[in-house]
């Protein structure tokens, strides 16, 4: 298989998933500029203003602009699957700064059953795979959990801060019988919702409080990236702060 995906890449040449620039072979789909870019983005914690009740400690990598903006795009809507192995590795790289070694399992936030269709599969769920995968090369104790179901709903893309909100509300449920395992799971483990793109944050909201509603507590949300951001101060950081080296921290649930 990568020996006929290696000999796509040079007979049908790709434009760069980040910056749109075509006319040369491009094997993971984002070009030399738009991996530079990316690979110069530091984790970092945000918070939408206003932020809902309930939201988490909130950590990701970058703005939702280009060329990050787009790889999220072009990965999640407009097929090209492959950009999964670079995301993944980039979501690895957020839950492992905030974790900093500490076992973890991760939660995707999952699609609707109409969505992951149309992605041919939980984008998320593939993405989450690749970053625990990941974690587990660099030595870090990672599981995956999928406790979680997404009820059927509009698309959000249009909705208002406050109609995301109402709609959220009603959008998740946890898998009742996946309760136990989730439980026996989060033993001794920091537990990360994760998801693409963090906007009025009312979805991390709402899926912490049903995994609270089943004792499950949440240390964080870890996105890709994040839109209208406002940076918040070491001493706000409300799941721990900084260590001395400005590392975002986070206590042990």
């Amino acid at each position: 298989m990568r020996a006929y995906e290696a000999l796509a890449d040079l007979i049908l040449p790709t434009s760069c998933a980040g910056c749109g620039a075509g006319g040369v072979a491009l094997r993971s789909g984002v070009c030399g500029d738009c991996v530079a870019t990316v690979a110069a983005m530091r984790p970092h914690e945000t918070r939408p203003t206003p932020a809902p009740p309930g939201l988490p400690l909130c950590v990701t990598l970058g703005p939702y602009a280009d060329p990050l903006s787009s790889m999220i795009v072009n990965y999640k809507d407009r097929g090209r699957h492959r950009l999964a192995k670079p995301l993944g590795a980039l979501l690895g790289a957020v839950v492992a700064e905030v974790a900093a070694g500490r076992p973890v399992l991760l939660v995707p936030v999952p699609d609707t059953p109409g969505a992951a269709r149309e992605r041919h599969g939980d984008h998320m769920a593939r993405l989450t795979r690749v970053a625990a995968r990941r974690l587990r090369a660099a030595g870090t104790v990672a599981l995956v959990a999928y406790p979680l179901k997404a009820m059927p709903r509009a698309d959000s893309a249009h909705l208002s801060a406050a109609d995301r909100a109402r709609t959220a509300q009603s959008a998740f449920a946890v898998r009742e019988a996946r309760v136990k395992s989730l439980r026996a799971a989060a033993r001794g483990r920091l537990i990360f919702l994760v998801d693409d793109v963090l906007t009025t944050g009312s979805t991390l909201a709402v899926v912490s409080e049903r995994l609270a509603e089943v004792d499950v507590e949440v240390a964080a949300g870890v996105t890709l990236a994040a839109t209208e951001l406002r940076r918040e101060s070491a001493e706000s950081w409300s799941m721990g702060g900084a260590d001395p080296n400005g590392r975002i921290r986070v206590k042990r649930s």
